[in-house]
């Protein structure tokens, strides 16, 4: 008797989908490419509203913050424009 064709493709249909079962190592993470000026955003203060001293300490504590946060951009954007050449 002969074996019709469509019986031989089936298992080897079945191990062709059982070899994308094997655990294989993650794909490598796309290298970021930055083109341009870094984003700058507006200095903003944060609004106070203090009742005690340690409310004053607290506000101090976090305007100060503020414009580190603000002295770090235009850090940023300084260097950005001295890498140009």
């Amino acid at each position: 008797m002969k074996t019709p064709t469509y019986a031989i493709g089936l298992p080897s249909l079945c191990l062709t989908l059982l070899a994308g079962c094997a655990s294989a190592p993650p794909s490598p993470a796309p290298t970021l490419i930055i083109s341009g000026c870094p984003a700058v955003v507006p200095c903003t203060l944060p609004a106070t509203s203090p009742h005690s001293n340690g409310d004053q300490l607290t506000d101090q504590d976090r305007v100060e913050a503020a414009w580190a946060d603000c002295a770090s951009q235009v850090d940023m954007v300084y260097q950005h424009q001295q890498a140009r050449p």
